[in-house]
């Protein structure tokens, strides 16, 4: 099975220029005055999506200070680390943040049994795709944007993240917090806030995603280097420089 192409989705021309003017206004701003710009601007059509990165878990610390209710997803592929799972109960019972896991149609054994076999062993495109990318999409309509944990220091294919951007894969308006932010500066604030985090980050791990297509980092290599190691691939299809941009670049 080949996947489908998403169609681009244009803002308009009144959302090209409000986004525009408030990525600039909200550049290198603290994380706190973003969520509260996102917050007064989107709510009740925000929503968060988090894997429980790192980053993600400063994110939701920072919304049980401001808004705990804002909705918040985790796409559940049916692959990710027990570590991840037992994070995502950690986070809900100290931050009262109700996380939903969202999922494909197909648990894992049907999807399997369907494919006759383990689909991200052949094409882990497809399994992205299937697992995480048509999920969203049947989420999106919901809501006019959503919050992202990405950073510009993760990746070179993340680099030019905006704060404020358009993601024309899901037609939302796409919020980075921590877009400028560093790694230390995230570990910074995990320690000295205590907050919850992955316990794979203490055994090698600098970005985690779903099990059989994550490993252990080595010395020296970047910190999304662990995903689909050995494959020409270092994203799923949900953050891909192209899909979210400020719309000046469009």
């Amino acid at each position: 099975m080949t996947t489908t192409a998403t169609i681009p989705k244009q803002p308009t021309q009144e959302q090209s220029d409000f986004i525009n003017h408030w990525n600039t206004q909200l550049e290198n701003r603290d994380p706190e005055t973003i969520l509260r710009w996102a917050i007064e601007t989107y709510s009740p059509k925000l929503t968060m999506g988090t894997a429980l990165g790192s980053g993600g878990c400063v994110i939701l610390s920072i919304l049980a200070e401001i808004e705990p209710k804002i909705p918040v997803f985790n796409l559940d592929t049916g692959y990710q680390f027990p570590e991840t799972l037992e994070l995502l109960e950690r986070i809900s019972t100290k931050y009262g943040i109700a996380i939903r896991r969202e999922s494909a149609e197909l648990s894992v054994a049907e999807y399997e049994a369907a494919n006759g076999g383990a689909v991200h062993k052949t094409d882990s495109n497809r399994c992205c795709y299937e697992r995480k990318i048509q999920v969203l999409e049947r989420i999106a309509p919901k809501y006019d944007a959503w919050i992202s944990g990405i950073r510009r220091d993760q990746s070179p294919t993340r680099a030019n993240t905006p704060v404020v951007g358009w993601d024309r894969k899901f037609g939302l308006v796409k919020i980075a917090p921590l877009a400028y932010w560093t790694n230390k500066q995230v570990w910074d604030k995990i320690v000295g806030k205590s907050i919850p985090y992955n316990l794979l980050y203490d055994h090698g791990y600098t970005s985690i995603g779903c099990a059989p297509c994550t490993r252990q980092t080595l010395p020296g290599e970047d910190e999304r280097a662990g995903r689909w190691s050995g494959q020409l691939k270092t994203e799923c299809g949900l953050h891909l420089v192209n899909e979210s941009l400020t719309t000046a670049q469009l």
